[in-house]
């Protein structure tokens, strides 16, 4: 598993502003030496600075960035092919949606008041997977027998399936927690079955190829089995 934090990438998850930012100085009020022309109300006829445009293709005129970041978080159009997504997810997790482990899975109702956002970029020629995890309402502490307590899970709605992704926990203080960043393959959870990685194997296209076989979740030692659970969109 290689994390790694791409800038462009992470604004396309709407993780990071892309306004610029205006660093000119304001020199309106500068006491220029007598003699130098700078108190001059007006430049010479000719020099262009009187006039109300610039000339064309000097981009002067063109209109400020306006920056920030769409709503649904839509892939970038970054010539980096890194930045690409092949498909994005939005994903809100919840406790009602939480079951148990047993064969016959029952719900649990997670942890009351708990909620999370999952936003996902994948590019699966890169078998690449940006995200944007945001949790709220959370308490206890992670638990989970995989490397981190946040996952991504394989298995249909109702239904209980291994993590096929671990992700860092959210962090932050008081009422919100984010966790923000990339994984590429291969990956690895840390949860071992039969001796073998559950993240072992795994690719990112599984997921293109049927969204709604999968899910993301939390874990908290108030609610083991999840605090909030949400299934990936069809």
């Amino acid at each position: 598993m290689k994390p790694s934090i791409t800038l462009y990438g992470l604004a396309a998850l709407g993780c990071v502003s892309a306004t610029p930012v205006d660093k000119r100085q304001d020199f309106s009020k500068v006491n220029y030496p007598a003699g130098t022309g700078a108190d001059l109300h007006e430049y010479p006829p000719g020099t262009g600075a009187n006039l109300a445009s610039y000339p064309p293709g000097t981009g002067e005129n063109l209109p400020p960035a306006t920056g920030g970041n769409p709503p649904n978080c839509p892939a970038t159009s970054n010539p980096n092919p890194v930045f690409n997504f092949t498909s994005t997810y939005h994903i809100l997790a919840t406790p009602d949606q939480v079951v148990n482990g047993t064969t016959d899975p029952v719900f649990t109702g997670g942890l009351p008041g708990s909620q999370a956002t999952y936003d996902f970029g994948i590019n699966v020629d890169l078998d690449l997977i940006c995200y944007n995890i945001k949790l709220t309402g959370f308490r206890g502490e992670y638990q989970s027998p995989a490397k981190t307590a946040t996952h991504v899970h394989e298995g249909a709605k109702g239904r209980n399936g291994p993590p096929r992704l671990a992700f860092p926990n959210p962090m932050g203080e008081g009422h919100e927690r984010i966790s923000v960043g990339c994984l590429q393959g291969p990956f690895t959870t840390g949860l071992l079955v039969n001796g073998t990685d559950t993240g072992t194997g795994f690719k990112l296209s599984q997921i293109e190829a049927n969204p709604s076989g999968f899910f993301a979740d939390v874990h908290s030692s108030l609610a083991v089995p999840g605090a909030a659970r949400g299934q990936f969109p069809s």
